[in-house]
Parts: C-alpha cells; sequence; structure tokens
C-alpha cells in the first residue's frame, strides 16, 4: 500500500475533483460515512453518546458528516466547536449549514469547562480538531482540550490523524491526542505510520473515499508499505556456493559479538557460504560459538584490531565472493579506519557497509558517490547523523526526506535502523517496514540484520529486494521471539536462533504472513 505526505494527499484530492469531477462535498461525505461506518463496527452507535469535537476546517467537516450520520443511526451527539463557524469554507461550510437544522447539540466554546463536564456524560470522543494540516505546535484551549480527552478513558475516534501529530514525520506537535481508532482518508499519511504517530493512532483504518484507482496507485506515490514478494524456491541441487558466498570483514578486541552475529546469521537465513576476516587472535574464540563460519584470521594491530596490512589479501578475497560486508565491530582505530575507506574505494562486488564502517566513511561520504557497485548502508540515527552532518533532532522531524535526498546523492540503497525501519532507494522509493519490535532494541540486532540482507542475494533475490525481505525477516524473526519470550530481555541472540523458523514461516504461509500478521492498516 502506498504512503503520502500531506501535500501528496492535496494533489490526490484536487486531482479527483478537476479531473475526475469527484466534487469536494462528495469527498467529505464519504470520509465521513467510511468512519461512522467504523465506529458502528467497532463501538456501536444506537443508543450511545458521542462528543465530536470540530475544528472550523475540512477535518471539522468531516466531523460534522460524522454527527449527522450517528445521528441518524440512533446514537446521541454533542458538538463542540472550536472557532468561529463563520469561517467555515466550502464543503465544510455546507455541512455546517446542514448538521444546524437538524435537532443535534451545537455548542461553539471559547474555554474548556464545559468540556469537563460533557466529556463525563458521553461515551465516546470524535476527535476532529485539526487533521493533516497541524504545522505548529498545539496551545491554549486545543491543548486543554486534549488533554482532558486523553485523561479521560473514554473511547476516541480519531479522522485522519490524531490530532496534533504531524502528517509528514509522526512527531508529536507539543501534544497529541491518543487514539483508539483512526479512520484516514484516500491513503495513509507518514504520520500515520511513522513512531511515535502509528502509536498514537490506535488501529488505524484506511478509506480511499471513492477515488480512482489510478489515483492511489500512481508511481509518482514514491513511500509504500514494505511487503516484499516470496523468496525464490531453493535449488534441490545446489551447492553451498550455490546460496552465496559471502565475505564479512568484521570484530575486534572487545567486538566479538558483531562478527559472530553478521556472519552465522547469513547462513541461519539460509545463505551458503560465510567467510569471516577478522584479528587472528579471537578467530579461535569465534569458532567456539560458531564452527560453520569459514575463518579468515587477520594481521593486528597493537590494540589488536584488523591492520592495514591485509589490505591485499582482502582484495583478493573480495573477487571471489558475490559480496562483501564491511564494518561490523571494526572499531574506532585510526589504522583500520583507514583500512575500511581504501576497501570502499577498491571493492568491485556488492559492499554493505554498517556500524563502525559507517563511522569511518562518514568523514568522506563522496567514497560512497564514486562508488561503481552496487552499496548498502544500515545506518541507525546516529550514524546517519554523522553520515549527513545533521543532528539526530533535525533527522527525527524529517527523517523521510532526508533519507530520499542521502540515498539520491549517494547513488546507494539505504536502510534507516529503528521503530518501523525504512528502506531507501536512489529513485526516490521508500519502503516503510511494520515488522519487528522494541526487544530488538539490543547490542548486535544490526549486526544480524546484515547478515539476514546477505543471505537474500544468497537465496536468488536481486539486490534491490534482498534488502526490503531481510529487513522484514529481521524484524519478523524478533516477533516470533517475543512471541515465545516477550520483549523484555531480547538478545541478538535469540533473533539469530528464531530464523530459520522465520524463513520457513515466511516460505511456508506468506500470503498469511503478509495479509494478517503485518497488515496494520484496515480497509473500509
Amino acid at each position: 500500500m502506498k504512503i503520502t505526505r500531506v501535500e501528496e494527499m492535496r494533489k490526490c484530492d484536487a486531482a479527483a475533483i478537476t479531473k475526475y469531477g469527484i466534487t469536494d462535498e462528495l469527498l467529505m461525505e464519504n470520509a465521513g460515512l467510511a468512519s461512522s461506518r467504523v465506529i458502528s463496527q467497532e463501538f456501536g452507535i444506537q443508543n450511545h453518546r458521542f462528543l465530536i469535537l470540530c475544528g472550523i476546517g475540512n477535518n471539522g467537516g468531516d466531523g460534522l458528516v460524522v454527527a449527522r450520520q450517528i445521528h441518524s443511526m440512533g446514537g446521541q451527539v454533542t458538538i463542540f466547536l472550536f472557532g468561529d463557524p463563520k469561517n467555515f469554507k466550502g464543503a465544510a461550510k455546507k455541512n455546517f449549514e446542514i448538521v444546524s437544522k437538524l435537532p443535534i447539540n451545537l455548542r461553539q466554546i471559547k474555554s474548556v469547562r464545559p468540556l469537563k463536564t460533557e466529556i463525563l456524560l458521553h461515551d465516546a470522543v470524535v476527535d476532529a480538531l485539526f487533521g493533516t494540516g497541524l504545522t505548529r505546535n498545539v496551545e491554549s484551549i486545543y491543548k486543554e482540550a486534549i488533554e482532558l480527552v486523553n485523561s479521560s478513558s473514554k473511547t476516541v475516534f480519531s479522522l485522519d490523524i490524531p490530532s496534533g501529530i504531524n502528517g509528514n514525520s509522526g512527531q508529536v506537535m507539543g501534544t497529541a491526542v491518543r487514539a483508539d481508532f483512526t479512520i484516514t482518508f484516500g491513503l495513509p499519511k507518514v504520520g500515520n505510520i511513522l513512531y511515535p504517530g502509528y502509536v498514537y493512532c490506535g488501529k488505524l483504518f484506511v478509506s480511499h473515499i471513492s477515488f480512482p484507482l489510478s489515483l492511489y496507485t500512481q508511481n509518482s506515490l514514491k513511500i509504500a508499505i514494505n511487503q516484499p514478494n516470496q523468496l525464490p524456491p531453493r535449488d534441490a541441487n545446489g551447492h553451498k556456493g550455490s546460496f552465496g558466498d559471502v565475505l564479512f570483514i568484521a570484530g575486534a578486541l572487545n567486538y566479538f559479538g558483531a562478527p559472530y552475529f553478521s556472519a552465522l546469521s547469513f547462513l541461519k537465513a539460509g545463505g551458503g557460504y560465510a567467510r569471516l576476516a577478522s584479528p587472528a587472535s579471537m578467530t579461535p574464540f569465534i569458532a567456539n560459538k560458531g564452527s560453520e563460519i569459514v575463518f579468515v584470521p587477520l594481521k593486528e594491530t597493537s590494540s589488536f584490531c584488523i591492520a592495514f596490512e591485509n589490505l591485499n589479501t582482502l582484495m583478493t578475497l573480495s573477487e571471489k565472493c558475490d559480496m562483501v560486508v564491511l564494518g561490523p565491530g571494526l572499531s574506532l582505530n585510526e589504522e583500520t579506519q583507514g583500512l575500511v575507506i581504501q576497501l570502499a574505494k577498491k571493492i568491485e562486488k556488492p559492499l554493505l557497509v554498517d556500524g563502525d564502517g559507517l563511522t569511518a566513511l562518514s568523514q568522506d561520504m563522496d567514497i560512497i558517490t564514486k562508488r561503481k557497485h552496487p552499496t548498502i548502508l544500515t545506518p541507525h540515527l546516529g550514524e546517519m547523523s554523522r553520515m549527513t552532518g545533521k543532528s539526530i533532532q533535525e533527522i527525527g522531524e524529517d527523517k523521510l526526506s532526508i533519507l530520499q535526498i542521502e540515498a539520491k546523492k549517494r547513488n546507494a540503497i539505504i536502510a534507516l535502523k529503528g521503530a518501523h525501519s525504512m528502506i531507501g532507494y536512489p529513485d526516490g522509493s521508500v519502503f516503510i517496514n511494520m515488522s519487528g519490535n522494541s526487544g530488538m532494541a539490543t547490542a548486535g540486532s544490526g549486526d544480524v540484520l546484515t547478515g539476514t540482507i546477505a543471505a537474500m542475494l544468497g537465496l536468488g533475490l536481486p539486490l534491490e529486494e534482498s534488502v526490503r525481505t531481510g529487513v522484514f525477516l529481521h524484524g519478523f524473526s524478533g516477533d516470533l521471539a517475543a512471541q515465545e519470550n516477550g520483549e523484555d530481555g531480547m538478545t541478538a541472540q535469540d533473533i539469530l536462533d528464531y530464523l530459520p523458523y522465520a524463513v520457513k514461516q515466511y516460505r511456508d504461509e506468506y500470503h498469511e504472513i503478509i495479509a494478517n500478521d503485518y497488515h496494520s492498516i484496515y480497509s473500509v
């Protein structure tokens, strides 16, 4: 399913009106009908009392349609209007005129005092204050009203997006409604899907409000939910080389986990041949846990990191492999960081850079830009900050746009890790991943991700699809671990251990997993 920015949805609305003659009154009516249908389905309407909070924009107009629908279905409605009704325009003005003629309690309020009493007398609240057009922090009476709603313990339905959530980033604009259900219109907005907005939405529904199919599937909409394709069948006559030969350049003193998790996760996710190039003194210890890995002991610096003199050895080895993973647990040793830079310049194979490799290359990101072979970067927010020169706060406020710009600028695929990780491509496409959970915020989890992505290439997927599928399966494995053991106390080892089961389930129950477990947006 496609996801839109606020301005993209406005263009879709305009196209529906001007190109197809679907009037704004009809779009608003359809939005209200869809919302009342969800309210009826999830809560019930007849003999229930609803308090509807309306602003004076189109979101408030949607709320007025809902009020009329609830009234017609036997529910009792009170409308609290925030602002001067003279400011209503277009379809919203028309609906205000209609509602004004009905036996519905409609009150314009200038303080929250009456809301404190009325909210106790109603069964549910419909939030139609702001919608997706909010551009500044919520203040004054609106802030007080939202805080009252959140403290009321009433069931809350938000229209389009919970009031106070930024439609383009999912950020909370000072304060925001915590909805139990959100009905969004046309297509989900970025703010409905990214954290923390996703949590504030509760159960999320979408109605296309009679948009033609061509509007909500158009190629110009570059953002979508990550729903990767099925895995190709395994070659029954294959050998270990048939399922990928990947070189992992990883590890340093005190970083024993990163090389182990990255190389072994490749094997556990279905890859065939994992070569681990790490400091020689580490090899016996890692081999005790991961004896299936093929080890390439390397010469060390005085601080037991990978020495620069290994450059030619690693270059020769890279020529035999299908892909190179560079960076997990390499340390910030100056000599090793210099080696990373030279390897990134010279390796003529698909290259996945993670962890300390990203730190080394952030000194000169043009190295990535100039590469002639495919590059995958897997930063978390801190690494993305170093790569772009922007603060974590700046990235958080508009991470999707920054991801698009950086992926295009570097001609690289970037998997930005976090809650609902995002995979950005040089053509501007972004896929938002819905698998995974907070228990995966643990040391070594990102290393398991690198191996999982590499394994997808080994299983025969195109590189672009390997990243999307690897990100999804990594999250899916974490979800399976959480189902069994809970999110608290999850370790990278747990994610690693569940990888074979995740891949098996993905093969056996693909349609059910995509349609049910990760269909987080319900159509109405």
